[in-house]
């Protein structure tokens, strides 16, 4: 399994990504879930992977082979899409046709073929979205009322999220919520593990502005996250009943 968690803030965007994928206790392997799609001062698309890894790897090579078809046009490429709905409506287009190829092939096996994806970027002239693609190809986007989107193991990062996160919250605060987020649930969920993909997308850059590989025993998410602890421990001593 994987967590991923996307931001999308008045300042800009912010995603973190796992890279832990299970297929059983004894096989576990680490696999980058998050991907990048730039043409700087044009657009920028950052996509976050959930679920079967054949269906993801599929989708996502199926979405390159499109961008360097020179045939490719708007309807069937994300690099040439007119609108990031028109990018999502592409990427659910691909991850259905995968989810649905993938699942009649391995129906004698009794095996699961669906994957989620969280798909955030700006198009120049265009406002920033971003969009949780279910297996079946359809999606919602994020909000003022809901400004982050979860996929995968989800719900011990949530809480803070609630808590903290509105559509003002600065993009420095932002990155300090989705690690905390992630922290939460890597103590929680032995499917979610380490390394960590951060990215960050400032409103009208058209470029990914910061990105960030967190390692096993990274000196300052190992602090944040001793800060954390101990702050709820204080916190909680204080609380009365």
């Amino acid at each position: 399994m994987t967590y991923c968690v996307g931001l999308k803030l008045d300042a800009g965007l912010v995603l973190l990504s796992d890279s832990r994928t299970n297929a059983g206790l004894d096989n576990i392997s680490t696999y980058r879930k998050m991907f990048f799609f730039e043409e700087p001062g044009e657009r920028v698309i950052v996509v976050t992977t959930a679920g079967s890894l054949s269906v993801t790897q599929t989708t996502m090579a199926r979405l390159q082979e499109a961008i360097d078809d020179p045939d490719s046009d708007e309807t069937t490429s994300i690099m040439q899409a007119g609108s990031m709905l028109q990018v999502a409506t592409i990427i659910g287009a691909t991850l259905h046709r995968t989810c649905r190829e993938i699942a009649e092939q391995t129906r004698e096996l009794n095996q699961q073929a669906s994957a989620s994806m969280i798909v955030a970027g700006q198009r120049r002239d265009g406002e920033m979205r971003m969009f949780l693609i279910y297996p079946q190809g359809n999606f919602i986007m994020a909000t003022e009322d809901t400004p982050f989107l979860q996929i995968g193991e989800h719900k011990y990062g949530k809480p803070i999220l609630d808590r903290v996160v509105t559509p003002e919250t600065s993009l420095a605060d932002a990155q300090k919520a989705v690690l905390l987020s992630m922290d939460s649930t890597l103590r929680s969920n032995l499917s979610v593990g380490m390394p960590l993909d951060l990215a960050v997308v400032e409103r009208d850059d058209l470029r990914v502005s910061h990105r960030r590989r967190i390692l096993e025993g990274d000196p300052a998410f190992m602090e944040m996250s001793a800060a954390w602890s101990a702050a709820l421990r204080d916190s909680f001593g204080k609380v009365t009943i």
